[in-house]
Protein backbone atom coordinates (compact mmCIF):
# COMPACT_ATOMS: atom_id res chain seq x y z
CA UNK A 1 0.00 0.00 0.00
CA UNK A 2 1.07 3.60 -0.66
CA UNK A 3 0.17 6.82 1.15
CA UNK A 4 -1.91 7.75 -1.90
CA UNK A 5 -4.34 4.96 -0.95
CA UNK A 6 -4.92 6.36 2.56
CA UNK A 7 -7.91 8.74 2.99
CA UNK A 8 -5.82 11.86 3.66
CA UNK A 9 -6.37 15.45 2.57
CA UNK A 10 -4.76 16.38 -0.76
CA UNK A 11 -2.60 18.97 1.04
CA UNK A 12 -1.14 16.25 3.25
CA UNK A 13 -0.50 14.06 0.21
CA UNK A 14 1.32 16.98 -1.39
CA UNK A 15 3.51 17.37 1.70
CA UNK A 16 4.29 13.64 1.73
CA UNK A 17 5.28 13.77 -1.93
CA UNK A 18 7.50 16.78 -1.28
CA UNK A 19 9.24 14.89 1.54
CA UNK A 20 9.69 11.87 -0.71
CA UNK A 21 7.46 9.68 1.47
CA UNK A 22 5.40 7.30 -0.64
CA UNK A 23 5.04 4.01 1.24
CA UNK A 24 3.94 3.89 4.89
CA UNK A 25 5.95 1.93 7.41
CA UNK A 26 4.34 -0.96 9.28
CA UNK A 27 3.29 1.18 12.25
CA UNK A 28 1.92 3.90 9.96
CA UNK A 29 -0.03 1.32 7.97
CA UNK A 30 -1.64 0.02 11.18
CA UNK A 31 -2.05 3.22 13.21
CA UNK A 32 -3.15 5.84 10.64
CA UNK A 33 -6.42 4.14 9.55
CA UNK A 34 -7.25 3.19 13.17
CA UNK A 35 -6.69 6.76 14.38
CA UNK A 36 -8.66 8.20 11.46
CA UNK A 37 -11.59 6.07 12.65
CA UNK A 38 -11.57 8.05 15.91
CA UNK A 39 -10.50 5.22 18.25
CA UNK A 40 -8.14 5.65 21.19
CA UNK A 41 -4.88 3.82 20.45
CA UNK A 42 -2.24 2.04 22.51
CA UNK A 43 0.71 1.58 20.14
CA UNK A 44 4.05 -0.12 20.66
CA UNK A 45 6.67 -0.12 17.91
CA UNK A 46 10.45 -0.14 17.79
CA UNK A 47 12.58 3.01 17.74
CA UNK A 48 12.98 4.42 14.25
CA UNK A 49 9.82 2.80 12.89
CA UNK A 50 8.07 6.06 11.94
CA UNK A 51 5.83 6.55 14.99
CA UNK A 52 5.87 10.36 14.73
CA UNK A 53 4.20 10.45 11.31
CA UNK A 54 1.90 7.62 12.43
CA UNK A 55 0.18 9.98 14.88
CA UNK A 56 0.77 13.35 13.19
CA UNK A 57 -0.99 12.43 9.94
CA UNK A 58 -4.34 11.45 11.54
CA UNK A 59 -4.13 14.38 13.96
CA UNK A 60 -3.61 16.87 11.12
CA UNK A 61 -6.36 15.20 9.10
CA UNK A 62 -8.81 15.60 12.00
CA UNK A 63 -7.92 19.29 12.35
CA UNK A 64 -8.56 19.80 8.63
CA UNK A 65 -11.84 17.83 8.66
CA UNK A 66 -13.53 19.58 11.58
CA UNK A 67 -14.19 23.27 12.12
CA UNK A 68 -12.29 24.82 15.00
CA UNK A 69 -14.08 25.72 18.21
CA UNK A 70 -13.45 29.29 19.40
CA UNK A 71 -10.27 29.57 21.51
CA UNK A 72 -7.85 27.04 22.97
CA UNK A 73 -5.50 24.41 21.58
CA UNK A 74 -7.14 21.64 19.52
CA UNK A 75 -4.37 19.00 19.50
CA UNK A 76 -1.56 18.36 21.98
CA UNK A 77 1.53 16.14 21.71
CA UNK A 78 3.37 15.47 24.98
CA UNK A 79 7.08 14.63 24.60
CA UNK A 80 9.55 13.69 27.35
CA UNK A 81 12.46 15.94 26.26
CA UNK A 82 12.95 19.35 24.71
CA UNK A 83 14.96 17.91 21.82
CA UNK A 84 12.25 15.42 20.92
CA UNK A 85 9.55 18.10 21.22
CA UNK A 86 11.39 20.33 18.75
CA UNK A 87 11.91 17.40 16.39
CA UNK A 88 8.18 16.58 16.48
CA UNK A 89 7.38 20.25 15.80
CA UNK A 90 9.70 20.24 12.79
CA UNK A 91 7.94 17.21 11.29
CA UNK A 92 4.50 18.64 12.08
CA UNK A 93 5.36 21.84 10.22
CA UNK A 94 6.70 19.84 7.25
CA UNK A 95 3.51 17.77 7.01
CA UNK A 96 1.23 20.83 7.41
CA UNK A 97 3.27 23.06 5.09
CA UNK A 98 0.44 23.40 2.53
CA UNK A 99 -2.27 24.10 5.12
CA UNK A 100 -3.06 27.10 7.29
CA UNK A 101 -2.67 25.11 10.52
CA UNK A 102 -0.44 26.71 13.14
CA UNK A 103 1.96 24.47 15.10
CA UNK A 104 4.15 25.53 18.02
CA UNK A 105 6.21 24.17 20.91
CA UNK A 106 6.21 24.83 24.66
CA UNK A 107 9.26 23.42 26.47
CA UNK A 108 11.61 24.29 29.27
CA UNK A 109 14.62 26.53 28.68
CA UNK A 110 12.64 29.23 26.85
CA UNK A 111 11.22 32.52 28.11
CA UNK A 112 7.92 32.00 29.95
CA UNK A 113 6.39 35.34 28.87
CA UNK A 114 7.22 34.63 25.24
CA UNK A 115 5.54 31.24 25.51
CA UNK A 116 2.48 32.81 27.11
CA UNK A 117 2.20 35.11 24.11
CA UNK A 118 2.40 32.08 21.79
CA UNK A 119 -0.39 30.36 23.70
CA UNK A 120 -2.63 33.41 23.38
CA UNK A 121 -2.53 32.85 19.59
CA UNK A 122 -4.19 29.43 20.12
CA UNK A 123 -2.05 27.24 17.83
CA UNK A 124 -4.11 24.33 16.53
CA UNK A 125 -1.30 21.84 17.28
CA UNK A 126 0.87 22.24 20.36
CA UNK A 127 3.93 20.12 21.15
CA UNK A 128 5.03 20.36 24.78
CA UNK A 129 7.08 18.85 27.57
CA UNK A 130 4.95 17.97 30.63
CA UNK A 131 6.72 20.10 33.24
CA UNK A 132 6.58 23.42 31.40
CA UNK A 133 3.03 22.88 30.08
CA UNK A 134 1.77 22.06 33.59
CA UNK A 135 3.33 25.31 34.79
CA UNK A 136 1.34 27.21 32.15
CA UNK A 137 -1.84 25.38 33.13
CA UNK A 138 -1.33 26.25 36.80
CA UNK A 139 -0.78 29.93 35.85
CA UNK A 140 -3.90 29.88 33.64
CA UNK A 141 -1.99 30.71 30.46
CA UNK A 142 -2.81 27.40 28.72
CA UNK A 143 -6.39 26.36 27.88
CA UNK A 144 -7.01 22.67 27.11
CA UNK A 145 -10.77 22.79 27.62
CA UNK A 146 -11.41 22.41 23.87
CA UNK A 147 -8.73 19.77 23.23
CA UNK A 148 -9.80 17.29 20.55
CA UNK A 149 -6.75 15.00 20.38
CA UNK A 150 -4.09 14.18 23.00
CA UNK A 151 -0.94 12.28 21.99
CA UNK A 152 1.39 10.90 24.66
CA UNK A 153 4.64 10.15 22.84
CA UNK A 154 7.45 7.96 24.25
CA UNK A 155 5.22 7.08 27.19
CA UNK A 156 7.68 4.62 28.72
CA UNK A 157 10.43 7.22 28.74
CA UNK A 158 7.99 9.79 30.17
CA UNK A 159 7.33 7.52 33.13
CA UNK A 160 11.02 6.66 33.58
CA UNK A 161 11.76 10.38 33.88
CA UNK A 162 9.15 10.81 36.64
CA UNK A 163 6.49 12.66 34.63
CA UNK A 164 3.56 10.39 35.55
CA UNK A 165 1.94 12.90 37.93
CA UNK A 166 2.43 15.80 35.51
CA UNK A 167 0.93 13.81 32.63
CA UNK A 168 -2.11 12.83 34.70
CA UNK A 169 -2.56 16.46 35.83
CA UNK A 170 -2.51 17.59 32.17
CA UNK A 171 -5.04 14.88 31.27
CA UNK A 172 -7.26 16.11 34.12
CA UNK A 173 -7.12 19.65 32.69
CA UNK A 174 -8.02 18.44 29.17
CA UNK A 175 -11.46 18.05 27.63
CA UNK A 176 -13.06 14.75 28.58
CA UNK A 177 -14.50 14.17 25.09
CA UNK A 178 -11.24 13.75 23.23
CA UNK A 179 -9.30 11.14 21.30
CA UNK A 180 -6.13 9.90 23.03
CA UNK A 181 -3.21 8.19 21.33
CA UNK A 182 -0.50 6.63 23.50
CA UNK A 183 2.73 5.67 21.72
CA UNK A 184 5.61 3.82 23.33
CA UNK A 185 8.62 1.74 22.33
CA UNK A 186 7.55 -0.91 24.83
CA UNK A 187 4.38 -1.85 26.66
CA UNK A 188 6.28 -3.92 29.24
CA UNK A 189 5.75 -3.22 32.92
CA UNK A 190 2.79 -2.21 35.04
CA UNK A 191 3.40 1.55 34.75
CA UNK A 192 2.30 1.73 31.11
CA UNK A 193 -0.78 -0.39 31.86
CA UNK A 194 -1.79 1.86 34.78
CA UNK A 195 -1.45 5.13 32.88
CA UNK A 196 -3.18 3.63 29.83
CA UNK A 197 -6.12 2.60 32.01
CA UNK A 198 -6.29 6.17 33.34
CA UNK A 199 -6.23 8.03 30.02
CA UNK A 200 -7.59 5.69 27.31
CA UNK A 201 -11.17 4.58 26.60
CA UNK A 202 -11.58 1.14 24.99
CA UNK A 203 -8.33 1.50 23.04
CA UNK A 204 -7.24 -0.48 20.02
CA UNK A 205 -3.88 -2.07 20.84
CA UNK A 206 -1.21 -2.19 18.15
CA UNK A 207 2.01 -4.01 19.12
CA UNK A 208 4.14 -4.59 16.06
CA UNK A 209 7.35 -5.76 17.71
CA UNK A 210 8.85 -5.86 21.16
CA UNK A 211 11.71 -3.65 22.25
CA UNK A 212 13.56 -6.93 22.93
CA UNK A 213 13.50 -7.97 19.28
CA UNK A 214 16.94 -8.17 17.74
CA UNK A 215 17.64 -5.30 15.33
CA UNK A 216 18.94 -7.07 12.21
CA UNK A 217 20.57 -3.90 10.86
CA UNK A 218 22.73 -3.23 13.95
CA UNK A 219 25.90 -5.19 14.67
CA UNK A 220 26.37 -5.30 18.45
CA UNK A 221 29.85 -5.79 19.92
CA UNK A 222 31.53 -5.79 23.34
CA UNK A 223 35.09 -4.64 24.08
CA UNK A 224 36.54 -5.43 27.52
CA UNK A 225 38.50 -2.73 29.37
CA UNK A 226 40.65 -2.70 32.51
CA UNK A 227 39.81 0.77 33.85
CA UNK A 228 38.74 4.25 32.82
CA UNK A 229 42.15 5.15 31.39
CA UNK A 230 42.05 2.03 29.24
CA UNK A 231 38.50 2.93 28.12
CA UNK A 232 39.73 6.38 27.09
CA UNK A 233 42.43 4.79 24.91
CA UNK A 234 39.99 2.32 23.34
CA UNK A 235 37.45 5.09 22.64
CA UNK A 236 40.05 7.29 20.95
CA UNK A 237 41.27 4.31 18.87
CA UNK A 238 37.73 3.46 17.71
CA UNK A 239 36.95 7.04 16.70
CA UNK A 240 40.29 7.22 14.86
CA UNK A 241 40.03 3.89 13.00
CA UNK A 242 36.34 3.07 12.47
CA UNK A 243 34.69 4.30 9.27
CA UNK A 244 31.59 6.34 10.13
CA UNK A 245 29.62 9.39 9.11
CA UNK A 246 28.36 10.37 12.58
CA UNK A 247 29.02 8.74 15.97
CA UNK A 248 27.19 8.94 19.28
CA UNK A 249 29.09 8.18 22.51
CA UNK A 250 26.87 7.53 25.54
CA UNK A 251 27.80 8.07 29.18
CA UNK A 252 25.75 7.74 32.36
CA UNK A 253 26.70 11.10 33.90
CA UNK A 254 26.96 14.73 32.85
CA UNK A 255 30.45 14.98 34.40
CA UNK A 256 31.69 12.09 32.30
CA UNK A 257 30.21 13.62 29.14
CA UNK A 258 31.99 16.93 29.78
CA UNK A 259 35.29 15.16 30.55
CA UNK A 260 35.17 13.07 27.37
CA UNK A 261 34.36 16.14 25.31
CA UNK A 262 37.60 17.76 26.47
CA UNK A 263 39.62 14.56 26.03
CA UNK A 264 38.40 13.90 22.49
CA UNK A 265 38.85 17.55 21.50
CA UNK A 266 42.48 17.22 22.67
CA UNK A 267 42.83 14.27 20.27
CA UNK A 268 41.48 16.49 17.46
CA UNK A 269 38.10 14.88 16.99
CA UNK A 270 35.27 17.15 15.85
CA UNK A 271 33.32 16.77 19.05
CA UNK A 272 30.22 18.09 20.77
CA UNK A 273 28.45 17.26 24.04
CA UNK A 274 24.80 17.09 25.03
CA UNK A 275 23.52 16.81 28.60
CA UNK A 276 20.86 18.26 30.89
CA UNK A 277 22.99 20.97 32.54
CA UNK A 278 23.58 22.79 29.25
CA UNK A 279 21.51 25.92 28.48
CA UNK A 280 18.80 25.22 25.92
CA UNK A 281 20.35 27.54 23.33
CA UNK A 282 23.64 25.66 23.58
CA UNK A 283 21.86 22.32 23.25
CA UNK A 284 20.04 23.54 20.15
CA UNK A 285 23.29 24.86 18.65
CA UNK A 286 25.14 21.56 19.23
CA UNK A 287 22.30 19.49 17.76
CA UNK A 288 22.17 21.75 14.69
CA UNK A 289 25.94 21.43 14.15
CA UNK A 290 25.70 17.64 14.51
CA UNK A 291 22.84 17.40 12.00
CA UNK A 292 24.69 19.61 9.51
CA UNK A 293 27.90 17.57 9.84
CA UNK A 294 29.98 20.40 11.32
CA UNK A 295 30.83 17.95 14.10
CA UNK A 296 30.82 14.18 13.61
CA UNK A 297 31.06 12.89 17.20
CA UNK A 298 28.52 13.64 19.93
CA UNK A 299 29.05 12.65 23.57
CA UNK A 300 25.68 12.47 25.31
CA UNK A 301 23.85 11.27 28.35
CA UNK A 302 20.58 9.36 27.91
CA UNK A 303 18.80 12.65 27.17
CA UNK A 304 19.72 11.90 23.53
CA UNK A 305 18.86 8.21 23.63
CA UNK A 306 15.17 8.49 22.82
CA UNK A 307 13.25 9.96 19.97
CA UNK A 308 16.04 11.84 18.19
CA UNK A 309 16.13 10.97 14.51
CA UNK A 310 19.54 12.12 13.28
CA UNK A 311 20.38 10.99 9.78
CA UNK A 312 23.81 9.47 9.21
CA UNK A 313 24.47 8.07 12.70
CA UNK A 314 26.14 4.76 11.90
CA UNK A 315 28.22 4.25 15.06
CA UNK A 316 27.07 4.15 18.68
CA UNK A 317 29.58 3.60 21.51
CA UNK A 318 28.47 2.90 25.07
CA UNK A 319 31.39 4.30 27.04
CA UNK A 320 29.34 3.49 30.16
CA UNK A 321 27.11 0.43 29.91
CA UNK A 322 23.43 1.36 29.89
CA UNK A 323 21.67 0.89 33.23
CA UNK A 324 18.83 -1.23 31.78
CA UNK A 325 17.88 -3.24 28.73
CA UNK A 326 15.38 -0.61 27.60
CA UNK A 327 17.97 2.19 27.87
CA UNK A 328 20.44 0.06 25.91
CA UNK A 329 18.05 -0.65 23.06
CA UNK A 330 17.08 3.01 22.79
CA UNK A 331 20.71 4.07 22.71
CA UNK A 332 21.66 1.72 19.90
CA UNK A 333 18.39 2.60 18.16
CA UNK A 334 19.96 5.91 17.12
CA UNK A 335 21.72 3.91 14.37
CA UNK A 336 20.48 1.30 11.91
CA UNK A 337 17.36 3.34 11.17
CA UNK A 338 15.11 3.01 8.13
CA UNK A 339 17.02 0.01 6.78
CA UNK A 340 20.51 1.53 7.12
CA UNK A 341 23.32 -0.48 8.71
CA UNK A 342 24.80 0.47 12.07
CA UNK A 343 27.43 -0.61 14.58
CA UNK A 344 26.99 -0.51 18.37
CA UNK A 345 30.03 -1.11 20.62
CA UNK A 346 29.90 -1.35 24.42
CA UNK A 347 33.03 -0.85 26.53
CA UNK A 348 32.77 -3.11 29.58
CA UNK A 349 35.05 -3.29 32.60
CA UNK A 350 34.84 -5.61 35.62
CA UNK A 351 32.16 -3.65 37.48
CA UNK A 352 29.89 -3.63 34.42
CA UNK A 353 30.07 -7.33 33.50
CA UNK A 354 26.94 -8.32 35.44
CA UNK A 355 25.06 -5.38 33.92
CA UNK A 356 26.08 -6.51 30.44
CA UNK A 357 24.99 -10.09 31.22
CA UNK A 358 21.65 -8.85 32.56
CA UNK A 359 21.00 -6.86 29.36
CA UNK A 360 21.91 -9.89 27.23
CA UNK A 361 19.42 -12.01 29.16
CA UNK A 362 16.75 -9.32 28.82
CA UNK A 363 17.28 -9.09 25.05
CA UNK A 364 17.71 -12.88 24.73
CA UNK A 365 20.88 -12.49 22.70
CA UNK A 366 24.66 -12.54 23.15
CA UNK A 367 26.82 -9.64 22.02
CA UNK A 368 29.74 -10.27 19.69
CA UNK A 369 33.12 -10.13 21.54
CA UNK A 370 35.81 -7.95 19.99
CA UNK A 371 39.47 -7.17 20.74
CA UNK A 372 41.91 -4.50 19.61
CA UNK A 373 45.33 -6.13 19.34
CA UNK A 374 47.22 -3.01 20.39
CA UNK A 375 44.89 -2.37 23.37
CA UNK A 376 44.06 -5.89 24.56
CA UNK A 377 42.57 -5.88 28.05
CA UNK A 378 44.06 -7.83 30.94
CA UNK A 379 40.52 -8.33 32.24
CA UNK A 380 39.02 -11.42 30.60
CA UNK A 381 35.68 -11.60 32.39
CA UNK A 382 34.73 -13.16 35.74
CA UNK A 383 36.90 -16.02 37.02
CA UNK A 384 35.35 -19.49 37.24
CA UNK A 385 36.08 -21.65 40.30
CA UNK A 386 37.50 -25.05 39.30
CA UNK A 387 35.73 -27.27 41.81
CA UNK A 388 33.78 -30.50 41.59
CA UNK A 389 31.32 -32.65 43.50
CA UNK A 390 30.07 -31.46 46.86
CA UNK A 391 32.88 -28.93 47.12
CA UNK A 392 31.63 -27.19 43.98
CA UNK A 393 28.10 -27.05 45.34
CA UNK A 394 29.18 -25.42 48.58
CA UNK A 395 31.98 -23.30 47.17
CA UNK A 396 34.27 -24.23 50.11
CA UNK A 397 37.20 -26.59 50.67
CA UNK A 398 36.60 -29.77 52.74
CA UNK A 399 38.54 -28.39 55.76
CA UNK A 400 36.51 -25.19 55.67
CA UNK A 401 33.25 -27.13 55.53
CA UNK A 402 34.30 -29.37 58.48
CA UNK A 403 35.17 -26.34 60.61
CA UNK A 404 31.88 -24.69 59.70
CA UNK A 405 29.91 -27.80 60.70
CA UNK A 406 31.77 -28.02 64.05
CA UNK A 407 30.99 -24.37 64.82
CA UNK A 408 27.34 -24.92 63.90
CA UNK A 409 27.04 -27.89 66.29
CA UNK A 410 28.71 -25.90 69.09
CA UNK A 411 26.24 -23.04 68.61
CA UNK A 412 23.37 -25.54 68.71
CA UNK A 413 24.62 -27.00 72.04
CA UNK A 414 25.06 -23.52 73.47
CA UNK A 415 21.46 -22.64 72.62
CA UNK A 416 20.19 -25.86 74.28
CA UNK A 417 22.16 -25.09 77.48
CA UNK A 418 20.80 -21.59 77.94
CA UNK A 419 19.40 -21.28 81.49
CA UNK A 420 20.86 -24.61 82.71
CA UNK A 421 23.32 -24.87 85.61
CA UNK A 422 26.75 -26.11 84.68
CA UNK A 423 28.16 -29.25 86.44
CA UNK A 424 31.16 -28.62 88.73
CA UNK A 425 34.53 -29.10 87.13
CA UNK A 426 36.33 -32.40 87.93
CA UNK A 427 39.71 -30.75 87.85
CA UNK A 428 40.88 -29.33 91.18
CA UNK A 429 41.83 -25.71 91.08
CA UNK A 430 45.47 -24.80 91.30
CA UNK A 431 46.65 -23.67 94.77
CA UNK A 432 49.35 -21.07 95.13
CA UNK A 433 51.98 -22.68 97.45
CA UNK A 434 54.64 -20.13 96.92
CA UNK A 435 57.43 -19.65 94.44
CA UNK A 436 58.84 -22.80 92.83
CA UNK A 437 55.97 -25.11 93.99
CA UNK A 438 53.64 -26.74 91.44
CA UNK A 439 49.85 -27.01 91.90
CA UNK A 440 48.43 -30.07 93.61
CA UNK A 441 47.52 -33.02 91.38
CA UNK A 442 44.58 -35.38 91.76
CA UNK A 443 45.52 -39.02 92.57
Amino acid sequence: MTFAQLPLDSRLHKALDTLGLHRPTAVQLEAVPAALAGRDLLVSAATGSGKTAAYLLPVLQRLLDHAAAPGGTRALVLSPTRELARQVLKQARQLSAFTSLQCNVIAGGADFKYQRALLRKDPELLVATPGRLLEHIQRHSADLGGLEVLVIDEADRMLDMGFAEAVLAIVQASATQRQTLLFSATLAGGKIARIAASVLRNPSAIELNSVRDRHADIRQQVLLADNRRHKDQVLNWLLSHEQFDKALVFTNTKTQASRLRGLLAYHRHRIGALHGDMPQEERNRVMDRFRRGHIDVMVATDIAARGLDIKGVDLVINYDMARSGDDYIHRIGRTGRAGDKGLAISLVQAGEWNLKAMIERYLRQTFEPREIAALKASYRGPKKLKTSGKSAASGKRPQQRKAAVTKSKQRHRDRKNIGKRRAPSRTMPAVDLGDGLAPLKKH
